[in-house]
């Protein structure tokens, strides 16, 4: 359903604990208002805020274990406006211990049933590296909705292995990995690159072309790419 002014809608539900999410966010969305579209963000709020870095080892290791599990972390609730009727809708979040993220698996048990139906769904994720597991979690639990899944955006840090767990972990932990001799040569950076974040804005604009267009496929967007997911 196009708006009065002839614009497809997008609605952009995203949350992000420590900025990387919001980051690819903000430039995706760069390039999707350089068509034709019209977008609505909202930011998924925590009932209690987790603060990054966590800044212990036993406070990583606590958070790792209870995601594991998947647990759902409140959120405030939704702005009226996600209620209304879009053409697409992106559910971007990061990777937890291979699962959406809790305030993501939150959202889709209260409000997945008035959010979804019918929709047609674009998954964005940033994760460390091990995304799949998630993706096919959360596919299945957005098709349970009524949601229509047929393709994602993958951003995974830039690091090798093990390296980038490594770095990962310790950046949680709030040991600041960069500034480690036996570490900083491997891990140079926490989080996505700047060529990562114009690979989103590009993105963007692919989406936003495309849902220009009268007969506009997301699914055949190929968002598999060298620097998505080096």
């Amino acid at each position: 359903m196009e708006s009065s002014a002839g614009k497809k809608r997008i609605l952009l539900l995203y949350y992000s604990f420590s900025s990387q999410t919001n980051n690819l966010v903000q430039t995706l969305v760069t390039g999707l208002e350089e068509y034709r579209v019209e977008v609505f963000r909202e930011r998924l709020i925590p009932l209690e805020q987790l603060r990054f870095p966590i800044g212990t080892i036993s406070g990583t290791m606590s958070m790792m274990v209870e995601t594991f599990f998947r647990k759902r972390m409140p959120i405030l609730p939704l702005s009226p406006q996600c209620f209304e009727n879009y053409d697409l809708i992106i559910l971007a979040g990061p990777t937890w211990s291979y699962n959406p993220s809790g305030p993501i698996l939150f959202l889709i048990n209260r409000d997945g049933n008035k959010l979804f139906p019918g929709q047609e769904v674009l998954p964005l994720i940033s994760c460390r590296g091990y995304w799949r597991l998630h993706a096919w979690g959360l596919k299945r639990l957005l098709q349970k909705c009524g949601a229509r899944v047929g393709n994602f955006i993958v951003f995974s840090h830039p690091s090798i292995e093990p390296w980038r767990t490594i770095g990962v972990f310790l950046k949680l932990a709030g040991k600041i990995p960069e500034k480690r001799s036996w570490l900083r040569k491997k891990y140079r950076k926490y989080g996505h690159s700047r060529k990562q974040l114009e690979e989103a804005e590009r993105f963007g604009r692919m989406i936003g072309r495309e849902m220009s267009e009268d007969d506009g496929d997301i699914q055949s967007l190929d968002f598999n790419t060298p620097l998505s997911r080096p």
